[in-house]
């Protein structure tokens, strides 16, 4: 039985493109209030997307979003008709953050979320040293790179696929463990390692080689220590048109130039 949303809250990224798309669909459909809206349209580009997605995590709210930005990965296609008769036809995903905990070299505690992933990069021009815990047991000593990353399969394509890691079907129980500009060990390409793991990362010789982390958007200077694991109780629900999935768009990136 297909859903049907009688209200529904447009949000829109500050660029002149989505504002004009905004004032369009508002003068269609109407505007109600988010927190009480049956679904939210997100109206930009792939980082409004994961800005929206975060507003809403663990809320139990549906995003659709249309593509009104540059990339538009998460975002389907922009349309000002028939918008209700798509929202009652399109495809639920639901999708657990990975949760990012750090201590910086002062010993402060942060913690964020990342629908795409956890990413470390060295802060000055020396390479950063770092060591790879999985589950308790050290699985590098030593990586000594440029940074790493710990992706999502909804991820996989974005920064981790420019790094030439892994594409992970959307459906994967997996996650990527992914180097950027590995120097030692010179061959490690990465890992591909179960979505139930914790991933810790140590900062060797953090003065000397400073690191930082971001979870998507949000960034911590100056870490010594991160972990990383899927969150056990924080959902995100997206939806995607039936004939433009998010498991079609990630097999078609797999065979694209």
């Amino acid at each position: 039985m297909a859903r049907t949303f009688k209200t529904i809250a447009f949000a829109a990224s500050a660029t002149d493109e989505a504002q004009k798309a905004a004032d369009e669909l508002i003068a269609l459909y109407g505007q109600e209030d988010p927190d009480e809206a049956d679904v939210i349209v997100a109206l930009g580009g792939d980082g409004f997307m994961l800005q929206t997605l975060h507003r809403t995590m663990n809320s139990g709210k549906l995003v659709y979003g249309m593509n009104r930005g540059s990339i538009g990965f998460l975002m389907n296609r922009y349309s000002v008709e028939n918008l209700r008769e798509r929202l009652a036809a399109a495809v639920e995903n639901t999708f657990r953050p990975l949760e990012m905990q750090t201590v910086d070299t002062d010993g402060n505690h942060f913690r964020a979320l990342a629908i795409n992933e956890v990413y470390l990069f060295r802060q000055s021009y020396q390479a950063a040293k770092l060591r790879v815990v999985v589950d308790g047991r050290v699985r590098l000593e030593e990586l000594i790179c440029d940074g790493v990353l710990l992706s999502t399969p909804a991820g996989s394509t974005a920064y981790n696929l420019s790094a030439h890691g892994p594409i992970l079907p959307l459906e994967a129980p997996l996650l990527a463990l992914t180097p950027v500009s590995p120097f030692r060990p010179r061959r490690w390409r990465g890992a591909l390692l179960p979505n139930k793991v914790t991933v810790d990362i140590d900062i060797l010789e953090s003065d000397k080689r400073p690191v930082n982390a971001v979870a998507d958007h949000v960034e911590v200077k100056s870490v010594a220590k991160v972990r990383i694991a899927e969150s056990e109780n924080i959902t995100a629900h997206i939806l995607s048109d039936p004939d433009y999935s998010w498991s079609d768009r990630i097999l078609a990136e797999q065979f694209s130039n």
